[in-house]
């Protein structure tokens, strides 16, 4: 607004709102997480209350999340995967995904949208989509100091080395479980 007397220019600042889902508490160590995605829309809960925090992440859930933050843009074709409908939610997304090299399929045919997404999936897409938007990717942590570090599928290997390098991915008593599912609160 400008004031009339001044010629200035007043600007407002409006607090955002807390979130309101009934399951992600203040104090729980995802919620400021939650809070900005959410308010960013890059997720939304699974209902107008419920965030579903410990729900499984779905690949199709990830891929929707990526969409979003690179701002939902226009798609110019869908994906070669014959389980991916139209008109999901996810079906831009995994087209988008995979036009640019973010989404692979567990086959040349099937991406599996409604499977949960393991630790190193999640990595893997988030490895690709910064390198998608030229972050850079060159940090890289050792497999080697966990004692699951082995088990990393060769796919995911750089990704899983880069989420260590830039400490995305911690491990769990000195184990990286890199086939364990991931929730919605851990990728917020």
């Amino acid at each position: 607004a400008t004031l009339p007397e001044t010629n200035e220019t007043l600007e407002l600042t409006i607090p955002a709102l807390p979130i309101a889902f009934e399951d992600v508490k203040p104090g729980a160590w995802y919620y400021d997480a939650v809070e900005e995605m959410a308010q960013t829309g890059r997720m939304i809960g699974v209902s107008e209350t419920r965030f579903a925090p410990q729900m499984n992440l779905t690949r199709g859930q990830l891929m929707l999340i990526l969409y979003r933050m690179a701002e939902s843009p226009e798609v110019d074709g869908k994906s070669p995967f014959t389980d991916v409908a139209e008109g999901q939610f996810y079906s831009d997304a995994v087209a988008w995904a995979y036009e640019n090299e973010i989404a692979m399929g567990v086959t040349d045919t099937r991406f599996a949208p409604e499977a949960p997404a393991t630790r190193e999936q999640v990595v893997t897409f988030l490895y690709r989509y910064a390198k998608f938007v030229g972050m850079d990717v060159s940090a890289q942590g050792s497999l080697r100091d966990f004692s699951d570090g082995q088990t990393v599928s060769a796919y995911a290997e750089e990704a899983v080395a880069w989420a260590v390098g830039r400490g995305l991915l911690v491990g769990d008593n000195g184990n990286l479980l890199p086939r364990d599912t991931a929730t919605r609160a851990q990728l917020a």
